[in-house]
């Protein structure tokens, strides 16, 4: 029996990607643990591996489709001694739910579709409408591009698994006409007022959805405090210099994480994550980094950042930071993490706040280092200063608490050489 290969879900908060690339085509030979699709999530771009055997013996989702629906069916694969026709699911009302098949192409236990009576003719004109209040199943780009040409889907006929109305059903009742036109929807949307002016509206990518969400969660729902401190860092300057001069570079940034895993290894409180039920406090000291990338923060993860040296962090920052960019990041490289860092330093901020990335309970926004006048011996000098707040989830890190890990941190950062210790 043909087994339905599902949109995977490659994330914890993935609910729809776009499917980029399909690697294999219709009639093509699938091993278990081949390659057959590139998939577009919120954060990456990834690859999805074949579970079963088989024939690629029809692609339901072409590629470039974007909003496809975790566990959509996006192909089908035919078993050893199926032949083609069996590959297109006939349309008809799905039978009772049966025990699953085995695990699908794409995903673990997909079920299989269910045999039809007889083969479903195809309709030589628009079928009946369906009778008012009867659902109609259709994937959301099918949705869609319905809704921006007009097109009533109670009378277009679905050729997907169990009917489903595609992407080429409403293509083909958009070029035949056949399907009767709805009514325009009505503009329900909170009005905005643009007084006149000229603006490009810009679509919110599936990354800038989740990362929005996320931030309006985290800032109304964690009780935020915040910590500044200044630390004098004219021994990193040096010590920098230093380095450069044997071929060693590495970045402000570099020295911040490696202060901040060692601190964190002194106030463990706060190498945590939250729970409704308990309080996580991690072992390992792994350090998320935020990166800029063209459609939002993405924070990949430099994994046990107290036991790597200064120049194993910076050249992990730095291949980290070009995949992310290039959304080439594997899912490990990116979830997890007990501690955050922003730097916005090379941008000239001098001081910032950042929002605690859940549900993780610290993070660490890091200024520009700067020429200033401090007092040091009883008297004026200039000094290289950089600011740095800390933002703290109050459910788990209390005052104390926060200011013994910027202690910690700041003797580190402003005396580098106990990072070699």
């Amino acid at each position: 029996m043909p087994i339905e290969i599902l949109m995977p879900a490659l994330s914890p908060t993935m609910t729809e990607g776009k499917l980029a690339k399909w690697l294999k085509k219709s009639g093509d030979a699938i091993k278990s643990g081949d390659v057959i699709a590139e998939i577009e999530t919120d954060k990456a771009t990834m690859e999805m591996e074949a579970v079963d055997e088989g024939t690629l013996g029809q692609i339901l989702v072409p590629e470039g489709t974007e909003k496809v629906s975790v566990n959509q069916p996006i192909a089908v694969l035919l078993l050893e001694g199926e032949s083609a026709g069996a590959a297109k699911p006939a349309a008809a009302a799905p039978a009772p739910a049966a025990k699953a098949e085995p695990a699908s192409a794409g995903v673990p236990k997909a079920a299989a579709p269910q045999p039809a009576s007889a083969p479903a003719p195809k309709a030589a004109a628009a079928p009946a409408p369906k009778a008012s209040g009867q659902r109609v199943f259709a994937s959301p780009l099918a949705k869609r591009i319905a809704a921006n040409a007009g097109i009533d889907l109670a009378s277009v006929h679905g050729s997907g698994p169990h009917g489903r109305i595609v992407k080429a059903d409403v293509d083909q009742a958009v070029s035949g006409g056949g399907a009767r036109k709805s009514a325009p929807a009505s503009k329900a949307a909170t009005p905005v007022a643009d007084f006149g002016q000229p603006y490009k509206e810009v679509p919110n990518s599936g990354m800038r959805k989740v990362i929005a969400a996320r931030l309006l969660e985290a800032k109304t729902t964690i009780p935020h405090f915040y910590l500044t401190i200044d630390c004098v860092i004219d021994e990193i300057v040096k010590v920098r210099k230093e380095l450069a001069e044997t071929g060693v570079k590495v970045s402000v940034n570099d020295f911040v994480v490696k202060a901040c895993a060692l601190a964190l290894r002194k106030v463990p409180q706060a190498n945590a994550t939250w729970t409704d039920e308990a309080i996580r406090l991690y072992e390992n000291v792994d350090i998320s980094v935020a990166v800029a990338t063209p459609e939002g923060l993405i924070t990949p993860i430099v994994r046990h950042a107290d036991k790597k040296g200064l120049a194993a962090i910076s050249a992990e920052v730095k291949d980290l930071a070009a995949r992310a960019k290039a959304k080439k990041l594997k899912l490990e490289e990116f979830q997890g993490g007990g501690f955050s860092i922003s730097n916005l330093g090379m941008y000239g901020i001098k001081e910032f706040s950042a929002i605690v990335n859940p549900p993780q309970v610290c993070i660490l926004a890091v200024g520009a280092g700067s020429e200033r006048a401090i007092v040091k011996n009883g008297a004026i000098a200039i000094a290289n200063v950089m600011t740095c707040t800390l933002s703290c989830d109050h459910r788990v890190v209390d005052g104390a608490v926060g200011a013994e890990f910027l202690q910690a941190f700041q003797a580190l950062i402003e005396n580098p050489i106990r990072m070699l210790l």
